[in-house]
Parts: structure tokens; C-alpha cells; sequence
């Protein structure tokens, strides 16, 4: 078994297991996140570090293609990085983005502060963003378990604070982003802040 098919594998478990779980609490067992270096990341040029534990999680999604697969999914986090970079921004600006293949990938990860919402909020917020455009669709099931796991564990972690406050992106910024239908989704959320 190749190690992308061994990471796919325990995070369906994972993800299977958090499920089944009801509504019994997350355990602090963290599913795969697949590192840079798995999906061949450039090297990161960012230097400045979240004060932690951060109260915020913003949700986009990144309005460009989707891919369900992790070969697609690995190409589209590439395609983000470099999209990023030619912005003259120092890395991919998510700290972290979820593929419809149900995985979680790194981007600049829970200690590095991304640029995903604006100086007011990047400075504050842990930035996830959805691969794909979720105005007129949801995503499949198993990404919005791959990013209730994340939370559970960033929470888990203590990287989260305990009252960690979740919001969409057109919460704090003029943006259509993360998408009607995924805005819809995640207003019901636990965590979930207007």
C-alpha cells in the first residue's frame, strides 16, 4: 500500500469513527493532515507565529477547481501555493485546506499566521480553506468531516481555545467566500459565530 493510500485509509477510519460517535465528544486522536512535503510543497518563506491558543477559525473555500482525489487535490494545493506566491505573499495564505478527497492538507499549518482574511483578522485566526467553488454546491460529506476532525483536534491540541469561535469569510470581509451552500453549513456548527 502506497503511503498516500495508507493516509487516505486511516483518515476514512478516523473520520468513521467521529461519525459514529454521535454525540459522545471527540476523542483527541487527530486524523492524517498530509504534510507539505507530501504534497511537494515550495519551501515557505513565513516567519511570524500565531499567539496561541487563537479564538478564531475562518472558513473560505478557495472559489477555483475542486478535486476528489489525492492526486487532484495534490496538483490544486500546488496551484493555490503558486497562485499565492505570485502575489508576493511569503507561502500558500490558508493555514490549512480540505480536499474533497476528504483529507486535510498543511499549508502554513496551526503555528504560522496565514493571509486568508485581511491584517485584522490573519493576525488572529486560524484560516481553513475548502478546494473548490461552493456557491451553487456543497462539499462531499467527507471533506466537512475532514474539517470538523481538524477542529476537534486544534481543540484537542489546545491550539484552539475551548470557546474557539467559528466564521464564515464573508463574516469579516466583503467576499462571496466560502460559497452559499457551504456558508449554510457551517452557520450550524457548534463552534459557529455570525
Amino acid at each position: 500500500m502506497s503511503r498516500r493510500h495508507a493516509l487516505l485509509a486511516c483518515a476514512l477510519l478516523t473520520l468513521l469513527d467521529l461519525g459514529e460517535a454521535g454525540n459522545r465528544q471527540p476523542t483527541a486522536v487527530c486524523g492524517p493532515i498530509v504534510p507539505r512535503s507530501e504534497w511537494k510543497a515550495r519551501a515557505s518563506e513565513c516567519d511570524k507565529r500565531l499567539n496561541l491558543p487563537v479564538r478564531y477559525v475562518v472558513v473560505s473555500h478557495t472559489a477555483g477547481s475542486h478535486c476528489n482525489t489525492p492526486e487532484l487535490c495534490e496538483r490544486q494545493v500546488q496551484n493555490v501555493q503558486h497562485f499565492h506566491k505570485q502575489k508576493g505573499w511569503c507561502d500558500v495564505g490558508y493555514n490549512f485546506l480540505i480536499g474533497e478527497d476528504g483529507l486535510v492538507y498543511e499549508g502554513r499549518g496551526w503555528n504560522i499566521k496565514g493571509d486568508h482574511t485581511g491584517p485584522t483578522w490573519n493576525v488572529r485566526a486560524i484560516g481553513i480553506s475548502f478546494m473548490g467553488n461552493f456557491m451553487d454546491r456543497a462539499p462531499h460529506p467527507r471533506a466537512l468531516r475532514a474539517a470538523q476532525s481538524l477542529l476537534a483536534c486544534g481543540q484537542a491540541l489546545g491550539i484552539l481555545s475551548s470557546n474557539y469561535e467559528v466564521k464564515g469569510h464573508r463574516d469579516v470581509q466583503q467576499t462571496l467566500s466560502p460559497g452559499d451552500q457551504l456558508y449554510r453549513i457551517i452557520q450550524t456548527w457548534p463552534h459557529y459565530r455570525e
